[in-house]
């Protein structure tokens, strides 16, 4: 071993040792147990961040441990390269994306393999690649076939300025997150994927998922959120037409005052074209977004149409209004308004001077104060006719049985999860493989014509995807008539790539199938590693995708993810990393000075992987630190020559407890890696092993240095999976020819753990008075006369009546006397 631990050589040798021997490429083998661990592959904008390297090395920490306890492991690396960010960079670079991208792959890459990351390389895949998005393509022409993908005109974000639809997450303040511009409401034609047609079971499957947090569970479920509720009907007056409504609240149907129309309602849409006011108002309306969390927040505007409804029990006409809060994509677009117990109706009803009626009361007979707000909660049903005196539940079982009786409504789930809409006007993603012909409409690309491929040579110039500007592409064949036809030029949302890609990285090399046998062997993925921020999205799409891969006959599994780790965020004073706030810390840099283990090694001790890591300076110098100990404490025992077998029976005292120390280290590292992710407490127990062997150094003899041997030994091998290429060098130094990543995970010996005597402590009245040593199976009478005749304990109790004696088996002794 060279005198001093220098990082940069032996992370060089070690990995090119991995790279000569595919150290990592994983085959399948039927006969042994397997673990598939994966962390949320990124998107190659550049550079590693430190949110990257703490994922990946929580994914390899893992990856490893579970190699060396005998699974078959599989950890590949992919890239999630399709996206506006690229588009973004050619329009300021003048560089294709397809150029960017594979640019800043080439670089990442690179910075994944210097730090060490056990990936199999050979399942490598970005989603710009036609060999991956083929099968997407594939997949979607035929849930198309099966109802499942569909086209239908949308109200959108659009961004005039990028000309694009936003997602609601990138409507900032009314206006687009890039472009700054006013986003306004649009229909125009978009592809959906149904979604909803799994709404039930992506929701009642959360609850046989224990591997997953909670907090990310309920998410999902508010996010699906279903509902029970009544689909009624108000008839409008004079006109012969219906407003279907849902309410989940049929309880509170005798306090409706007015009904709300969506602007893009079809009777608002047709009052509009006799009425300027009215037309005014709805292109006001399509001046901002329609997120439903802006939507709630907006100021509540609209305007009478003039209409009045009927109600559907008490025949009272009612007026209709078009308000701007209220959504067409949610429900039918119309709501029947209870402003005494909806919040958002009451806000409209006062500023427009509408009636606002209480139908529902406390239990104790009291009546809401209208003029404070609305009462959302529920109660007993006054000013409701025969229903009064009912409570809110028995008045929803009576109300829905008689609208059904009569054939005025019926009872209903819903869901607030809508369609996935997949498709989006940009150029950099992967092209709908749907040809638009004159003549026969919608048709989907033939197998043997995909993948439609996305021209990688192209220039951007002004606003728009450049696919629009280029016949050459999108003019075709239709291949049913032969006509002339043309390709879609929306591409697939980004989500649509990063909902399958962990199936694929089983059978990347397939060129005749979108997955193969091979996908059954490895999924479900065993550990999925990411942010919560992908709660709701990518895992609610990820789930949704898999049930349709299964459904296709592809997978035999229900869930992609058994388990999944959300890990938090790295932050530099009290803030998350970004380069607007000018506190990113390089991880490049990091390794450059320190090496990839310190980096790891710090990323891993800093705090639970589940919890926010505050990044130290210090903290970085301390894990550098560690190792450099390691080093000098393994090199010292190996420069005084090799070590002779352990036989237990000839240890001291001495030696016996710091072979206890050893395997008690075992034991709480296994727990603590294997079972409870807290890799921080079991390097803190690796930490406190180093000290006691440091004690133990001066201990020549052959059973001191044999018992040296084995917690050396010990301490690479539970740190092998954190700090991999230090631990692999000194594995080697220790006298090993096999590899520390083929190593078996120690396993701790229980006789080991036996102590021959314990050290308890003695109180008197709580406090510390003396110390006894016992044998570890005295009975409680032996440990209660032998700590009242400890002399120290005698002084303090002579000449008082003990009153009880308290014994904490393992640890004291509490007399207590007055």
């Amino acid at each position: 071993m060279d005198e001093h631990y220098q990082p940069e050589t032996i992370e060089r040798r070690v990995q090119q040792q991995w790279q000569e021997t595919n150290a990592f490429r994983v085959r399948e083998d039927p006969g042994r147990e397997t673990y598939y661990c994966l962390s949320m592959f990124p998107y190659p904008s550049g550079k590693l961040h430190m949110g990257h390297v703490r994922n990946y090395t929580i994914g390899d920490v893992v990856s490893r441990y579970q190699r060396m306890k005998g699974r078959n492991v599989l950890q590949p690396m992919g890239w999630d390269a399709f996206g506006l960010p690229a588009e973004n960079a050619a329009m300021q670079n003048r560089v294709p994306p397809a150029r960017w991208t594979r640019e800043n792959i080439r670089y990442m890459r690179g910075q994944l393999q210097q730090l060490g990351f056990a990936y199999d390389w050979s399942r490598e895949f970005a989603t710009c690649d036609p060999d991956y998005y083929r099968w997407e393509q594939w997949l979607f022409t035929r849930l198309y076939r099966r109802g499942l993908a569909y086209k239908k005109t949308a109200t959108v974000n659009w961004d005039p300025i990028d000309q694009t639809v936003l997602a609601n997450e990138q409507v900032v303040d009314g206006k687009g997150w890039r472009s700054g511009a006013p986003v306004e409401r649009r229909e125009i034609p978009q592809w959906f994927l149904r979604i909803t047609g799994y709404a039930e079971e992506l929701l009642s499957a959360l609850d046989d998922m224990p591997g997953w947090p909670e907090q990310v569970r309920a998410m999902q479920r508010n996010w699906i959120g279903r509902s029970e509720g009544v689909e009624l009907e108000f008839p409008v007056e004079g006109r012969d037409e219906t407003l279907t409504v849902y309410t989940t609240r049929p309880d509170t149907l005798f306090g409706v005052t007015y009904m709300g129309l969506a602007p893009e309602h079809p009777l608002a849409r047709e009052l509009a074209a006799g009425d300027p006011d009215m037309a005014e108002f709805i292109a006001e309306c399509g001046r901002a977004g329609v997120a439903e969390a802006a939507v709630a927040t907006m100021e509540k505007r609209g305007l009478d149409t003039g209409l009045r409804a009927v109600h559907p029990l008490t025949g009272d006409t009612i007026p209709i209004w078009v308000a701007n809060f209220v959504l067409m994509e949610y429900g039918s677009g119309a709501i029947m308004a209870v402003p005494g117990h909806d919040q958002r109706d009451w806000e409209f009803a006062t500023r427009y001077g509408l009636p606002v009626r209480p139908v529902i009361g406390g239990s104790d007979g009291s009546v809401p104060d209208m003029d404070a707000g609305a009462m959302v909660d529920k109660g007993v049903l006054i000013n409701s006719g025969e229903y009064d005196g009912m409570t809110s539940e028995e008045a929803f079982d009576a109300i829905a049985a008689r609208l059904e009786r009569e054939g005025r409504g019926r009872r209903q789930v819903n869901f607030r999860l809508r369609d996935w809409g997949v498709s989006r006007q940009r150029y950099w993603g992967a092209p709908i493989p749907m040809i638009n012909c004159p003549a026969c409409g919608t048709v989907p690309v033939p197998d043997s014509d995909l993948p439609v491929e996305l021209p990688e040579d192209v220039e951007f110039e002004g606003a728009g995807s450049p696919l629009k500007r280029m016949p050459e592409w999108y003019r075709c064949t239709c291949p049913e008539c032969g006509g002339a036809a043309e390709r879609e030029t929306d591409t697939f949302d980004t989500f649509m790539e990063s909902s399958w890609y962990f199936a694929r990285f089983a059978c990347a090399d397939s060129e005749t199938a979108m997955l193969d046998g091979r996908a059954r062997y490895w999924l479900p993925v065993d550990q999925y590693i990411g942010g919560i921020e992908h709660a709701i999205l990518h895992l609610l799409y990820a789930r949704f995708y898999h049930k349709v891969l299964r459904d296709e006959g592809l997978l035999d599994s229900d869930e992609p993810f058994t388990n999944l780790l959300t890990q938090g965020m790295v932050l530099k004073d009290g803030a998350k990393m970004s380069k607007s706030k000018g506190n990113t810390v390089d991880p490049q840099a990091l390794v450059e000075r320190y090496g990839a283990d310190t980096v790891r090694l710090f990323t891993m001790f800093a705090a639970p992987p589940d919890q926010s890591l505050e990044w130290s300076d210090s903290g970085v110098e301390g894990a550098y630190r560690f190792l450099r100990r390691l080093w000098a404490l393994a090199r010292g025992h190996i420069l005084r020559g090799g070590a002779a077998g352990l036989d237990a029976g000839v240890l001291t005292d001495e030696q016996k407890a710091t072979r206890r120390k050893v395997h008690e280290t075992i034991r709480k590292a296994s727990d603590d890696i294997g079972r409870r992710f807290t890799f921080n407490t079991a390097i803190a127990a690796v930490m406190e092993l180093l000290n006691t062997l440091y004690k133990a150094v001066d201990d020549d003899s052959p059973a001191g240095r044999a018992v040296m041997q084995e917690g050396l030994e010990t301490a690479v091998l539970l740190l092998a999976p954190i700090v991999p290429h230090v631990a692999e060098e000194i594995w080697q130094a220790l006298g090993h020819e096999q590899p520390v990543i083929d190593a078996t995970w120690p396993a701790a010996d229980e006789s080991a753990l036996v102590q021959d005597r314990l050290l308890l402590v003695v109180q008197v009245n709580g406090k510390v008075r003396g110390q006894i040593e016992v044998t570890p199976e005295a009975s409680r009478e032996v440990l209660e006369q032998a700590a009242l005749d400890e002399p120290n304990v005698r002084r303090f109790i002579d000449g008082k009546t003990v009153r009880k004696v308290i014994v904490v088996p393992g640890r004291l002794i509490n007399v207590v006397a007055s």
